[in-house]
């Protein structure tokens, strides 16, 4: 049986949510969930790569911060099915299914076995976070071909 989320549980909820809110992470989020929809590995490795712009910024403090959440659900600081709740992390989800389908690509190419690895380890390491991950990625997928389809 899982731990039950403590107080303390709650708080470090409560905590990632208020750095969600920093002024220049709202402008990170607003970029990726918005404006950015990689169609290939080489789509995310342009941004990845393009030093110094303020997309390059905003790739990694967003994935960073996911990583970083992600990590401490695997360490054990942080209750895994409390996070796991879409208010807590739906947009984690919604993020890394706009990369999985060129994750291996992505992480050969840049030489980084690791790079969304604590992601992939919290969206595919439960039978909840497999089943929620299907769903999203069944979303991101449509408005990804509706969005090709636009550009045609």
């Amino acid at each position: 049986m899982a731990k039950k989320a403590t107080a303390q549980d709650g708080q470090l909820i409560l905590q990632l949510y208020e750095l969600r809110r920093e002024a220049e992470m709202r402008k990170a989020r607003n970029w990726w969930l918005v404006d950015f929809w990689p169609q290939s590995a080489d789509d995310f490795l342009a941004v990845a790569n393009a030093f110094p712009s303020q997309e390059n910024n905003w790739i990694r403090q967003v994935g960073g911060y996911w990583d970083m959440a992600a990590s401490m659900v695997l360490h054990g600081a942080l209750n895994e099915e409390l996070f796991l709740q879409p208010g807590c992390s739906g947009e984690m989800f919604f993020l890394f299914a706009k990369i999985q389908p060129f994750l291996k690509e992505i992480r050969q190419k840049m030489g980084n076995p690791d790079a969304w690895g604590n992601i992939e380890q919290v969206a595919t390491g439960s039978k909840l976070a497999r089943k929620r991950l299907a769903r999203v990625t069944a979303n991101v997928e449509k408005r990804r071909a509706a969005l090709a389809k636009g550009k045609k």
